[in-house]
């Protein structure tokens, strides 16, 4: 049972009984022999080999194990295929989306831009005796200090993003 399994397992991880060996810090002749059934490893050597095939030991030690037919490979390799694509997809797709976030973002910032330099900030020749026209006068300023403070350090960045998200050929 352990000779079969050892086996099976190890030619289905694509490991020669060399290589095997090599990791296990044995003779190749070793690895033979507990392949033929001649000899049996001891319960250290059993749980580095089951560490190295990434087997647990009750695997090992247990019932047959079905060897895995390259047609399995081949359809988990065609999934993998499509999920990597449909990754790559999503990925663009992202991509996209914020380049023209960043272009739209660039915009908006211009057209607020040239609102407030065309407005010429009206509310300074405003009468400030109406409450009503006090408040909107100071929240307007508030906004037009702000903005023009924060204004190019996001045009900045967003240029900056609209340069790292262009399409890559």
């Amino acid at each position: 049972m352990l000779n079969e399994n050892m086996k099976t397992i190890r030619t289905s991880k694509g490991l020669s009984q060399e290589e095997l060996a090599i990791k296990l810090h044995v003779v190749r002749q070793t690895i033979s022999k507990w392949e033929n059934g001649l000899s049996v490893p001891d319960s250290d050597m059993l749980i580095s080999l089951s560490e190295i095939l990434e087997t647990p030991v009750s695997t090992l030690l247990g019932e047959t194990v079905v060897e895995t037919k390259a047609d399995d490979l081949k359809a988990i390799s065609e999934k993998l295929e499509v999920i990597n694509l449909q990754l790559a997809q999503r990925k663009a797709a992202r991509r996209r989306i914020l380049h023209w976030l960043c272009i739209s973002l660039c915009a908006a910032i211009t057209a607020v831009f040239a609102a407030l330099i065309a407005s010429n900030s009206p509310y300074l020749g405003w009468d400030y005796h109406d409450p009503e026209t006090a408040v909107f006068g100071a929240a307007f300023h508030v906004f037009e200090y702000l903005f023009v403070r924060l204004a190019p350090i996001l045009l900045i960045g967003a240029v900056i993003g609209v340069f790292l998200t262009r399409k890559e050929k």
